[in-house]
């Protein structure tokens, strides 16, 4: 474990998206999160997000999420109020949560959400904890620090959520 656990909630945090930039237009297409209380999953939170524009090849590359399964879901209207109440009074814990929280102070701000938790990256802790690995990649730290050799999935956000959440 990376963080001592101390009282409180956390939340592990992550997104998929449409590109890499909310800057320049990028937009969250699927969002997982894992309250932890007490070093345990105590609730999630999971959807897709159909932010009215495609994603990017790239992007498709790395989640694997298409256009098409886009289609018929929630807008980010509905999805973010949802998710702001869900993660309320937590820390927010993410891999690469630079990245992650950009896009979500993003997606809270167009809806006149504050996003002003405190946060961790697991991805920082890990370099600091565990300097020798091969690499920092999240399936990489989860293998480590779980003790397991299984195959994981990646790139879903609830999955990647789960394996933050583990480490």
């Amino acid at each position: 474990m990376l963080l001592k656990q101390a009282s409180g909630r956390y939340a592990a945090i992550d997104v998929e998206t449409t590109g890499f930039s909310p800057g320049r237009g990028d937009r969250i297409v699927e969002v997982g999160s894992a309250i932890l209380e007490g070093g345990r999953i105590v609730d999630e939170f999971h959807s897709l997000v159909n932010p009215g524009r495609g994603i990017s090849f790239q992007a498709q590359q790395v989640n694997g999420i298409t256009d098409e399964m886009l289609a018929g879901q929630p807008k980010p209207e509905n999805v973010f109020p949802e998710l702001h109440r869900f993660i309320r009074g937590t820390v927010l814990v993410a891999h690469n949560a630079g990245f992650d929280l950009s896009f979500l102070r993003h997606e809270f701000g167009r809806l006149g959400l504050a996003c002003n938790h405190r946060h961790a990256c697991t991805l920082e802790l890990s370099r600091l904890r565990y300097p020798r690995l091969r690499d920092h990649k999240l399936e990489t730290v989860f293998r480590h620090v779980a003790g397991t050799t299984a195959c994981v999935q990646q790139h879903r956000a609830l999955a990647d959520a789960r394996m933050v959440a583990a480490i």
